[in-house]
């Protein structure tokens, strides 16, 4: 037996974020989530099972490298589907990885749907997103263009991603100022399970994030940029508060992170409208209009002139290659 497939996901950032599971196996969110998808950032993978293989291989950007996580997820997909052939994985990162910007998200939505179909599962998208969820939660959400749901649930079953808006007509950009791509010092599965397990806000986190979701649908489907960025900008900063409460405290910040942040303010004072936000990691996410894309990393670029800046606009969900 030999069966290949390729498929292609892209990055989504979270305007209302998930921070911390209920369940760590089946990555269980404690509350849901909404993200949109990156046109700029994505993951190509490709997966061949052979029954002459004696191992799962894993090559990323050209390089072999072991990865346990890759081969327990690839357990689950031969579980699934009633397989026993080992499989190799060839992924290519357009992205970088573990740094903040969703990396792992675009990766386990390619893997996902590349194993999937290679393995013989023929899955609708939703069970795609369950599945793709059991690598990295916010891989969940990449299934899926533009705006997107991650709906908690409360099992394996009813824990996945649904659309929003698919098709984004609203000229909406996400600035990325990518301040260091290398890989962060506390990974984001390590810093929110010490967050859920010590911080003393935690409850409050998890009712103002559900608070925030019906107003953030509410703000996109009427276009108010106003609301959208001023609810995206408080949760960033929400969750990161939680960071400095856990015990022992830690931050993603990085000087040039706040910097950022202050000339977002700064921009805001000048009259152009823009928000930022922050997952784990210490690059900084400008969320923008389009007619205000070239003013803002005009600006960018003047205060820091050797910080890479890139401009992406809502995404397309997960694509077959072959």
């Amino acid at each position: 037996m030999s069966n290949h497939s390729a498929a292609r996901a892209h990055t989504n950032i979270a305007l209302i974020k998930y921070w911390g599971k209920k369940d760590t196996e089946f990555i269980l969110p404690m509350n849901n989530s909404l993200s949109l998808t990156l046109d700029h950032f994505y993951t190509d993978t490709s997966v061949t099972f052979d029954s002459s293989y004696t191992k799962d291989t894993f090559i990323l950007n050209g390089k072999e490298i072991p990865n346990e996580n890759v081969h327990k997820f690839l357990n689950i997909v031969r579980e699934k589907a009633g397989i026993s052939e080992f499989a190799k994985v060839n992924s290519t990162n357009h992205v970088p990885t573990t740094a903040g910007l969703a990396s792992s998200a675009s990766a386990f939505a390619a893997l996902a749907a590349a194993a999937s179909k290679a393995s013989g599962m023929n899955l609708s998208r939703r069970d795609l997103s369950r599945l793709a969820r059991r690598g990295s939660g916010s891989a969940t959400r990449s299934i899926y263009g533009g705006f997107v749901e991650w709906q908690a649930g409360d099992n394996d079953l009813n824990s996945y991603a649904v659309p929003f808006i698919e098709n984004v007509s609203w000229d909406i950009k996400m600035i990325a100022v990518v301040i260091n791509s290398k890989p962060k010092k506390i990974t984001s599965r390590a810093g929110m399970q010490t967050v859920v397990n010590t911080s003393p806000y935690y409850n409050s986190w998890i009712k103002e994030a559900n608070r925030s979701i019906p107003l953030m649908k509410e703000a996109i489907s009427k276009q108010d940029f106003t609301t959208m960025g001023e609810l995206a900008e408080e949760n960033a900063m929400k969750m990161h508060a939680l960071n400095l409460s856990a015990h022992p405290h830690f931050s993603y910040f990085s000087p040039e992170s706040i910097q950022v942040m202050n000339l977002v303010e700064e921009l805001r004072s000048m009259g152009v409208e823009c928000y930022y936000t922050m997952d784990a990691g210490p690059n900084v996410k400008i969320i923008c209009l389009g007619k205000d894309t070239a003013s803002i990393t005009s600006f960018l670029q003047k205060n820091l002139p050797n910080t890479e800046v890139l401009v992406s606009s809502a995404g397309p969900g997960v694509q077959y290659l072959d």
